[in-house]
C-alpha cells in the first residue's frame, strides 16, 4: 500500500498500466484542489474524514501523521463522516493541509525511529506536531488531554474539545 516499483520498457508509456493511477487525487498544492471539490467527491460518503484521506482518492501524498495534524489545525473531528462536512469547513481543512506540508517539507519531514532525508539528516517536523503521538500530553490550545483511537488499523490522534 505504501509503494511499488514498476519496470517501464524503453519508450513505453506511462498510461500503458491501466487502471494505476486513475484513482488518485490531486496533488495537495494544485490550484484545483479546493474545499469545494473536497466537498463535491465526499457528499453523501458515510466514511471517516481520516479513512476518506489516507485513501488518495481526494487528495495525494497525506499520510497518518499530516492527516492527524491537518485535522487538527481545522478543528475537525478524525471520525467525522466526510459527507458531513460543509464546503467552508473542507476550505480550513485544504489550508492546513497545505500549511502542514510546507512547514513538515521546511523542516525535513517527521523522524521516527530512523528515518533521514536524502542529505542523510533526520527531519524534525515531529518537534512541531500538535496531536501526533502525543496521548494524554496536554493540548496546545486548550490544554485537555489528546486522545488516540485506531481506525483501519492506523493509529489516529485528536483533540475531542477542539475538533468536533
Amino acid at each position: 500500500r505504501f509503494g511499488a516499483v514498476l519496470w517501464q520498457p524503453a519508450g513505453g508509456a506511462l498510461s500503458s498500466q491501466p487502471g494505476l493511477f486513475e484513482r488518485l487525487g490531486l496533488e495537495p498544492f494544485d490550484p484545483a484542489f479546493s474545499g469545494a471539490v473536497f466537498w463535491q467527491r465526499t457528499r453523501g460518503r458515510s466514511a471517516s474524514i481520516k479513512q476518506v484521506l489516507l485513501t488518495g482518492e481526494i487528495v495525494v501524498g497525506v499520510g497518518n501523521i499530516y492527516a492527524s495534524e491537518s485535522l487538527f489545525r481545522a478543528g475537525i473531528h478524525p471520525q467525522r463522516a466526510a459527507g458531513r462536512i460543509s464546503v467552508a469547513r473542507y476550505e480550513r481543512l485544504v489550508q492546513a493541509i497545505r500549511n502542514v506540508l510546507r512547514e513538515a517539507i521546511a523542516q525535513g519531514g517527521s523522524s521516527l525511529r530512523d528515518f533521514v532525508g536524502s542529505s542523510g539528516m533526520p527531519g524534525y517536523f515531529q518537534q512541531a506536531h500538535q496531536v501526533y503521538g502525543r496521548t494524554g500530553a496536554p493540548c496546545m490550545r486548550c490544554a485537555q488531554p489528546i486522545r488516540h483511537l485506531t481506525q483501519g488499523q492506523r493509529s489516529t490522534w485528536y483533540c475531542p474539545y477542539c475538533q468536533r
